[in-house]
Protein backbone atom coordinates (compact mmCIF):
# COMPACT_ATOMS: atom_id res chain seq x y z
CA UNK A 1 0.00 0.00 0.00
CA UNK A 2 1.21 3.38 -1.34
CA UNK A 3 2.13 5.82 1.67
CA UNK A 4 -0.50 8.90 1.83
CA UNK A 5 0.87 11.80 0.26
CA UNK A 6 1.30 15.04 3.01
CA UNK A 7 0.36 18.72 2.57
CA UNK A 8 2.91 20.75 2.31
CA UNK A 9 2.65 22.52 6.08
CA UNK A 10 3.46 26.05 5.51
CA UNK A 11 2.35 28.83 4.06
CA UNK A 12 3.30 31.13 1.39
CA UNK A 13 3.36 35.12 1.92
CA UNK A 14 4.22 37.97 -0.24
CA UNK A 15 7.24 39.94 0.99
CA UNK A 16 6.37 43.84 1.54
CA UNK A 17 6.29 46.37 -1.19
CA UNK A 18 9.62 48.05 0.82
CA UNK A 19 11.30 44.89 0.22
CA UNK A 20 10.40 44.55 -3.55
CA UNK A 21 11.30 48.02 -4.61
CA UNK A 22 14.58 47.14 -2.94
CA UNK A 23 14.95 43.66 -5.38
CA UNK A 24 14.35 45.82 -8.26
CA UNK A 25 16.81 48.34 -7.40
CA UNK A 26 19.57 46.06 -6.24
CA UNK A 27 19.38 43.24 -8.85
CA UNK A 28 19.30 43.51 -12.78
CA UNK A 29 17.74 40.37 -13.42
CA UNK A 30 14.28 42.15 -13.68
CA UNK A 31 12.61 38.62 -12.54
CA UNK A 32 13.80 38.56 -9.31
CA UNK A 33 10.43 37.35 -7.24
CA UNK A 34 10.60 36.18 -3.89
CA UNK A 35 7.97 35.03 -1.28
CA UNK A 36 8.08 34.07 2.27
CA UNK A 37 7.35 30.31 3.80
CA UNK A 38 6.38 29.33 6.70
CA UNK A 39 6.18 30.22 10.06
CA UNK A 40 9.83 31.47 10.27
CA UNK A 41 9.70 33.17 7.09
CA UNK A 42 12.36 31.57 4.53
CA UNK A 43 12.77 33.60 1.67
CA UNK A 44 12.45 31.67 -1.71
CA UNK A 45 12.00 32.38 -5.28
CA UNK A 46 8.18 32.42 -6.33
CA UNK A 47 8.50 29.34 -8.54
CA UNK A 48 9.03 26.88 -5.14
CA UNK A 49 5.67 27.04 -4.57
CA UNK A 50 4.75 25.20 -7.54
CA UNK A 51 6.81 21.35 -6.53
CA UNK A 52 6.63 22.44 -2.93
CA UNK A 53 4.93 19.56 -2.08
CA UNK A 54 6.20 17.23 -4.53
CA UNK A 55 9.59 17.52 -2.67
CA UNK A 56 7.89 17.32 0.70
CA UNK A 57 6.76 13.91 -0.56
CA UNK A 58 9.79 12.82 -2.61
CA UNK A 59 10.14 8.88 -1.83
CA UNK A 60 13.50 8.47 0.01
CA UNK A 61 15.30 5.21 -0.63
CA UNK A 62 17.39 3.94 2.35
CA UNK A 63 20.99 4.12 0.13
CA UNK A 64 20.41 7.93 -0.59
CA UNK A 65 22.87 10.19 0.52
CA UNK A 66 22.11 13.99 0.88
CA UNK A 67 24.77 16.68 0.95
CA UNK A 68 22.86 20.20 2.43
CA UNK A 69 23.56 23.14 3.85
CA UNK A 70 22.75 26.99 3.54
CA UNK A 71 24.46 28.22 -0.08
CA UNK A 72 28.21 28.89 0.15
CA UNK A 73 29.17 26.81 3.15
CA UNK A 74 31.32 24.39 1.27
CA UNK A 75 28.77 22.38 -0.06
CA UNK A 76 30.34 21.59 -3.07
CA UNK A 77 34.15 20.49 -1.37
CA UNK A 78 31.87 18.20 1.32
CA UNK A 79 30.16 16.88 -2.60
CA UNK A 80 32.96 15.81 -3.45
CA UNK A 81 34.29 14.20 -0.59
CA UNK A 82 31.16 12.16 0.49
CA UNK A 83 31.20 11.03 -3.68
CA UNK A 84 34.54 9.98 -3.77
CA UNK A 85 34.20 8.31 -0.28
CA UNK A 86 31.06 6.23 -1.13
CA UNK A 87 32.03 5.63 -4.29
CA UNK A 88 35.53 4.08 -3.40
CA UNK A 89 37.91 6.55 -4.71
CA UNK A 90 37.18 6.48 -8.52
CA UNK A 91 39.09 9.83 -9.29
CA UNK A 92 38.74 8.92 -12.87
CA UNK A 93 34.90 9.76 -13.21
CA UNK A 94 35.48 12.60 -9.89
CA UNK A 95 37.21 14.28 -12.82
CA UNK A 96 35.40 13.91 -15.79
CA UNK A 97 31.81 13.41 -14.92
CA UNK A 98 30.54 16.97 -13.81
CA UNK A 99 29.32 16.94 -9.93
CA UNK A 100 26.27 18.57 -11.22
CA UNK A 101 25.10 14.88 -13.38
CA UNK A 102 26.40 13.02 -10.25
CA UNK A 103 24.32 15.26 -7.79
CA UNK A 104 21.42 16.47 -8.15
CA UNK A 105 20.36 19.70 -6.76
CA UNK A 106 16.72 19.51 -5.45
CA UNK A 107 15.37 22.34 -5.92
CA UNK A 108 17.35 24.09 -8.61
CA UNK A 109 14.37 24.71 -10.94
CA UNK A 110 12.89 27.37 -8.82
CA UNK A 111 15.44 29.57 -9.60
CA UNK A 112 15.37 28.64 -13.32
CA UNK A 113 11.78 28.09 -14.45
CA UNK A 114 11.24 31.97 -15.50
CA UNK A 115 15.02 32.47 -16.00
CA UNK A 116 14.76 29.90 -18.54
CA UNK A 117 12.12 31.55 -20.25
CA UNK A 118 13.56 34.95 -20.43
CA UNK A 119 17.19 34.07 -21.65
CA UNK A 120 15.86 32.35 -24.96
CA UNK A 121 13.29 35.40 -25.57
CA UNK A 122 16.30 37.74 -25.14
CA UNK A 123 18.45 35.51 -26.81
CA UNK A 124 16.67 34.92 -29.82
CA UNK A 125 18.06 37.08 -32.17
CA UNK A 126 21.84 37.00 -30.99
CA UNK A 127 22.71 33.57 -31.02
CA UNK A 128 24.02 30.99 -33.57
CA UNK A 129 20.65 28.37 -34.44
CA UNK A 130 23.38 25.72 -32.87
CA UNK A 131 24.18 27.41 -30.06
CA UNK A 132 20.62 28.27 -29.35
CA UNK A 133 19.59 25.02 -29.76
CA UNK A 134 22.33 23.87 -27.23
CA UNK A 135 21.08 26.54 -24.69
CA UNK A 136 17.33 25.55 -24.71
CA UNK A 137 18.35 21.84 -23.52
CA UNK A 138 20.45 23.20 -21.19
CA UNK A 139 17.22 25.17 -19.92
CA UNK A 140 15.18 22.25 -19.93
CA UNK A 141 17.37 20.36 -17.65
CA UNK A 142 17.48 23.61 -15.14
CA UNK A 143 14.19 24.11 -14.84
CA UNK A 144 12.73 20.45 -15.11
CA UNK A 145 11.63 19.25 -11.66
CA UNK A 146 14.59 17.32 -9.91
CA UNK A 147 11.68 14.95 -8.05
CA UNK A 148 11.00 14.03 -11.77
CA UNK A 149 14.46 12.70 -12.36
CA UNK A 150 14.87 11.54 -9.18
CA UNK A 151 12.82 9.03 -9.64
CA UNK A 152 14.26 7.46 -12.64
CA UNK A 153 17.80 7.70 -11.25
CA UNK A 154 19.19 4.03 -9.97
CA UNK A 155 20.30 3.56 -6.02
CA UNK A 156 22.27 4.65 -4.85
CA UNK A 157 21.41 8.40 -5.53
CA UNK A 158 23.87 11.64 -4.61
CA UNK A 159 21.40 14.71 -4.12
CA UNK A 160 22.13 17.94 -3.24
CA UNK A 161 19.79 21.00 -1.38
CA UNK A 162 19.92 24.16 0.46
CA UNK A 163 16.16 23.74 1.66
CA UNK A 164 15.83 23.70 5.47
CA UNK A 165 15.12 20.33 6.81
CA UNK A 166 11.62 21.26 7.54
CA UNK A 167 10.67 21.56 3.88
CA UNK A 168 12.37 18.29 3.10
CA UNK A 169 10.20 15.27 3.67
CA UNK A 170 9.74 14.27 7.29
CA UNK A 171 11.22 10.66 7.49
CA UNK A 172 14.09 11.57 5.87
CA UNK A 173 17.30 11.13 8.35
CA UNK A 174 14.73 7.83 9.42
CA UNK A 175 15.64 6.46 6.28
CA UNK A 176 18.53 8.44 3.96
CA UNK A 177 21.89 9.44 5.16
CA UNK A 178 22.20 13.46 5.62
CA UNK A 179 25.43 15.13 5.84
CA UNK A 180 25.02 19.36 6.92
CA UNK A 181 27.68 21.37 6.60
CA UNK A 182 27.66 24.85 7.89
CA UNK A 183 30.11 28.16 8.20
CA UNK A 184 30.97 31.25 9.39
CA UNK A 185 27.72 33.71 8.66
CA UNK A 186 30.39 36.35 7.76
CA UNK A 187 32.17 34.33 5.57
CA UNK A 188 28.49 32.98 4.38
CA UNK A 189 27.76 36.69 3.77
CA UNK A 190 30.84 37.28 1.34
CA UNK A 191 30.72 34.70 -0.25
CA UNK A 192 26.75 34.90 -1.18
CA UNK A 193 27.78 38.17 -2.29
CA UNK A 194 30.24 37.18 -5.22
CA UNK A 195 28.14 34.11 -5.75
CA UNK A 196 24.83 36.74 -6.12
CA UNK A 197 26.99 38.79 -8.89
CA UNK A 198 28.38 35.53 -10.66
CA UNK A 199 24.79 34.06 -11.27
CA UNK A 200 22.90 35.86 -13.99
CA UNK A 201 19.42 34.66 -12.54
CA UNK A 202 20.03 37.32 -9.69
CA UNK A 203 22.77 39.79 -10.94
CA UNK A 204 23.09 41.55 -7.54
CA UNK A 205 24.22 45.05 -8.63
CA UNK A 206 24.70 46.75 -5.15
CA UNK A 207 27.75 46.87 -2.95
CA UNK A 208 28.71 44.45 -0.18
CA UNK A 209 27.00 46.72 2.38
CA UNK A 210 23.92 46.62 0.82
CA UNK A 211 23.92 42.83 0.36
CA UNK A 212 24.80 42.63 3.76
CA UNK A 213 21.91 44.43 4.75
CA UNK A 214 19.91 41.75 3.13
CA UNK A 215 21.04 38.86 4.37
CA UNK A 216 21.73 40.01 8.01
CA UNK A 217 17.89 41.35 7.90
CA UNK A 218 16.20 38.07 6.56
CA UNK A 219 15.57 39.00 2.94
CA UNK A 220 17.73 36.90 1.16
CA UNK A 221 17.23 33.85 -0.43
CA UNK A 222 17.03 30.88 1.97
CA UNK A 223 17.57 33.09 5.29
CA UNK A 224 17.00 33.14 7.64
CA UNK A 225 20.38 31.85 8.08
CA UNK A 226 20.58 30.86 11.47
CA UNK A 227 17.35 29.40 11.50
CA UNK A 228 18.30 27.15 8.70
CA UNK A 229 21.52 26.25 10.56
CA UNK A 230 19.42 25.39 13.78
CA UNK A 231 17.35 22.90 11.88
CA UNK A 232 20.00 20.70 11.17
CA UNK A 233 21.75 21.13 14.56
CA UNK A 234 19.10 19.73 16.25
CA UNK A 235 18.90 16.70 14.46
CA UNK A 236 22.87 16.10 14.82
CA UNK A 237 22.50 13.33 17.62
CA UNK A 238 20.14 11.09 15.02
CA UNK A 239 22.22 8.15 13.62
CA UNK A 240 21.85 8.98 10.36
CA UNK A 241 22.58 12.83 10.13
CA UNK A 242 26.66 13.86 10.13
CA UNK A 243 27.17 17.89 10.99
CA UNK A 244 30.14 19.22 10.20
CA UNK A 245 32.03 22.97 9.66
CA UNK A 246 33.29 24.48 7.02
CA UNK A 247 36.29 25.41 9.03
CA UNK A 248 36.89 22.03 10.51
CA UNK A 249 37.58 21.10 6.53
CA UNK A 250 39.59 23.88 6.68
CA UNK A 251 41.58 23.11 9.51
CA UNK A 252 42.31 19.12 9.63
CA UNK A 253 41.11 17.79 6.27
CA UNK A 254 42.17 14.27 6.93
CA UNK A 255 40.22 14.17 10.57
CA UNK A 256 36.75 15.19 8.68
CA UNK A 257 37.78 12.74 6.18
CA UNK A 258 37.36 9.99 8.52
CA UNK A 259 34.31 11.00 9.90
CA UNK A 260 32.91 11.26 6.80
CA UNK A 261 34.19 7.58 5.87
CA UNK A 262 32.90 6.16 9.67
CA UNK A 263 29.67 7.23 8.47
CA UNK A 264 28.99 6.41 5.33
CA UNK A 265 30.97 2.55 6.93
CA UNK A 266 33.87 3.14 4.34
CA UNK A 267 37.34 2.43 4.88
CA UNK A 268 40.60 4.74 4.14
CA UNK A 269 44.20 3.59 3.59
CA UNK A 270 46.88 6.66 4.38
CA UNK A 271 47.58 6.32 0.03
CA UNK A 272 44.02 6.89 -0.48
CA UNK A 273 43.88 9.63 2.01
CA UNK A 274 46.83 11.25 0.19
CA UNK A 275 45.31 10.92 -2.78
CA UNK A 276 42.01 12.41 -1.60
CA UNK A 277 43.20 15.51 0.61
CA UNK A 278 45.57 16.41 -2.71
CA UNK A 279 42.30 16.31 -4.82
CA UNK A 280 40.18 18.05 -2.56
CA UNK A 281 42.93 20.97 -2.12
CA UNK A 282 41.97 24.29 -3.33
CA UNK A 283 43.99 24.81 -6.24
CA UNK A 284 43.12 21.67 -7.44
CA UNK A 285 39.07 22.19 -7.02
CA UNK A 286 39.56 25.47 -8.39
CA UNK A 287 41.47 23.98 -11.84
CA UNK A 288 38.52 20.95 -12.25
CA UNK A 289 35.85 21.31 -14.37
CA UNK A 290 33.55 18.85 -13.09
CA UNK A 291 33.64 20.97 -10.02
CA UNK A 292 34.16 24.53 -11.06
CA UNK A 293 31.20 25.25 -13.20
CA UNK A 294 33.23 26.84 -15.81
CA UNK A 295 30.96 25.07 -18.42
CA UNK A 296 28.19 27.38 -17.53
CA UNK A 297 30.00 30.24 -19.10
CA UNK A 298 29.59 28.61 -21.98
CA UNK A 299 25.49 29.95 -22.26
CA UNK A 300 26.53 33.22 -20.95
CA UNK A 301 25.03 32.12 -17.44
CA UNK A 302 27.65 33.64 -15.21
CA UNK A 303 29.12 37.12 -15.02
CA UNK A 304 32.67 37.58 -16.42
CA UNK A 305 34.30 38.91 -13.24
CA UNK A 306 33.19 36.38 -10.79
CA UNK A 307 34.19 32.33 -10.45
CA UNK A 308 32.38 29.92 -8.60
CA UNK A 309 35.01 28.72 -6.79
CA UNK A 310 36.99 32.14 -5.08
CA UNK A 311 39.09 31.76 -2.06
CA UNK A 312 37.70 29.17 -0.17
CA UNK A 313 38.99 31.30 2.86
CA UNK A 314 38.09 31.47 6.73
CA UNK A 315 37.82 34.65 8.06
CA UNK A 316 37.81 36.46 4.33
CA UNK A 317 35.12 38.51 6.12
CA UNK A 318 37.52 40.50 7.86
CA UNK A 319 38.49 42.61 4.54
CA UNK A 320 34.67 43.47 4.07
CA UNK A 321 33.16 44.81 6.91
CA UNK A 322 34.12 47.64 8.80
CA UNK A 323 33.89 48.33 12.24
CA UNK A 324 30.41 49.45 12.44
CA UNK A 325 29.27 46.39 10.51
CA UNK A 326 31.61 44.02 12.33
CA UNK A 327 29.86 45.20 15.67
CA UNK A 328 26.69 44.81 14.37
CA UNK A 329 27.32 41.20 13.25
CA UNK A 330 28.72 40.22 17.10
CA UNK A 331 25.16 41.73 18.22
CA UNK A 332 23.51 39.44 15.39
CA UNK A 333 25.09 36.13 15.75
CA UNK A 334 25.00 36.71 20.15
CA UNK A 335 21.17 37.52 19.65
CA UNK A 336 20.95 34.11 17.69
CA UNK A 337 22.90 31.62 19.36
CA UNK A 338 21.59 32.67 22.97
CA UNK A 339 18.55 30.27 22.99
CA UNK A 340 21.46 27.38 21.10
CA UNK A 341 24.44 25.35 22.16
CA UNK A 342 25.94 25.82 18.73
CA UNK A 343 28.79 27.52 18.10
CA UNK A 344 30.99 28.11 14.70
CA UNK A 345 34.70 26.90 15.62
CA UNK A 346 35.42 30.47 13.99
CA UNK A 347 33.65 32.11 17.21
Amino acid sequence: MADQRLPFPYDFKEIEPEEKADNKRLFNYPNVDFIRVGPKGYVLPRPYVEHAENIYNLPIRPSDVFVASYQRSGTTWTQELVWLLANDFDFTTALSVPITHRYPFLEIYMYYTEWSKYTLKNTENVVSIEKKEKLVKVMEVMAQPVTEKLAAMPSPRFIKTHLPMSFLPPNIVDTAKMIYIARDPRDIAVSSYHHARLFKVLDFAGEFRDFWNLFVNDRYVLTPYFEHVKEAWNMRHHPNMLFLFYEELKKDLPAVIRRVAAFLNKQVTDKQMTMLCEHLSFDNCKKNKAVNYEHLREFDMFSPNETFIRKGKSNGWREYFDDEMTQQAERWIQKNLRDTDLRFPSL
